[in-house]
């Protein structure tokens, strides 16, 4: 696995590669924006992927490409900025970090190719005419698609079967809201063959998290389901640990809630789209166009348990999840 130092110096680092063959310019550049940290853990597996994924395809990083990094911290104003000083750097392409850095990268150029990954919807966002035929300068991978929704209700009872009321928290005024919306109907639509109310919590501030999952958590036998959001995902510890003072089972969205002490994730592998993002980067540098290359969905899932959680909470994991499971920490 590769350590934190080592991580920083490759990503803080710069590489170029000759295409002379083809006549072209020396070296080609990269622009990415990212939306965190460069030291937080769940970019690291990121980054590496998207570079492993250069180097399959025949790109030296750090001698025949250079690749510029920006870490927006999951701030606007600073986003605006780093987008800025990727642009003055004259990158060849650019690859954008989820649909909000993705739109703003839009606004700043109609003429350099971005591939963003984790958008939500790319047309919604303005970013893509359709997924089948992009007709901009932007293309690249989506964060959700819904036909997996059920399957976050499944889990919670299988792992929690005395489960009477289910609370879904999620921000709706983020750029994922209308998302969570939709995500919100389908377990509704699902609670029934579950024999489960749905209690349905909007939180926009820190107190509205404190506020809801106390609620939540002095109604007897309700469970805890958190969408893909923005807001939620910066304020994860809060929600776990509020989740484990209730006795709330909860399952998340993502793998890094269960790393830092969630119950349990389904979700879309976070680091998967990474690396077929590679692929549309090359495709763009031998000439393809964003234009033409279809908006993809996800393809990928991933189920992460933490049994060290499920018993702080008095919950038998069966057997059966574990074996399922891509990820059991212990």
């Amino acid at each position: 696995m590769m350590r934190r130092r080592e991580f920083i110096t490759l990503v803080g680092g710069a590489a170029a590669w000759p295409l002379a063959a083809r006549g072209q310019k020396s070296m080609r550049r990269v622009g990415v924006l990212m939306g965190g940290a460069v030291t937080d853990l769940e970019s690291q597996p990121r980054i590496a992927a998207f570079q492993q994924g250069l180097e399959k395809l025949g790109w030296n990083v750090g001698r025949d490409l250079q690749i510029d990094y920006r870490w927006t911290m999951a701030d606007v104003v600073r986003t605006r900025a780093m987008a800025e000083e990727l642009l003055r750097l004259a990158p060849d392409v650019l690859l954008a970090d989820g649909g909000a850095r993705a739109a703003i990268l839009f606004e700043a150029t109609r003429t350099v190719p971005i591939v963003f990954v984790f958008s939500s919807d790319p047309v919604a966002l303005g970013l893509a005419q359709s997924f089948a035929r992009p007709g901009g300068n932007a293309t690249g991978f989506t964060a959700f698609e819904l036909t997996y929704v059920p399957k976050l209700l499944e889990f919670l009872m299988e792992i929690a079967p005395r489960t009477r009321r289910v609370g879904v928290v999620f921000n709706p005024a983020t750029v994922t809201g209308w998302y969570s919306q939709q995500m919100t109907r389908l377990i509704e639509q699902a609670a029934p063959r579950f024999g489960v109310q749905v209690i349905t919590s909007a939180v926009q501030e820190p107190g509205d998290i404190e506020t809801a999952l106390t609620r939540l958590g002095t109604d007897p036998d309700c469970g805890l389901l958190v969408p893909p959001d923005n807001y939620t995902t910066v304020h994860r510890k809060r929600i776990i640990d509020l989740s484990l003072h209730y006795r709330l089972p909860a399952v998340y969205a993502y793998r890094y809630f269960v790393a830092d002490g969630g119950l349990i994730a389904y979700g879309v592998d976070a680091i998967d789209p990474f690396g077929r993002a590679a692929g549309y980067i090359d495709r763009i540098l031998r000439g393809e166009k964003p234009a033409d290359l279809p908006v993809q969905t996800p393809t990928k899932y991933e189920l992460v348990i933490n049994l060290k959680t499920a018993k702080a909470l008095g919950l038998d994991v069966p057997l059966h999840l574990q074996q399922l499971a891509d990820e059991v920490i212990e």
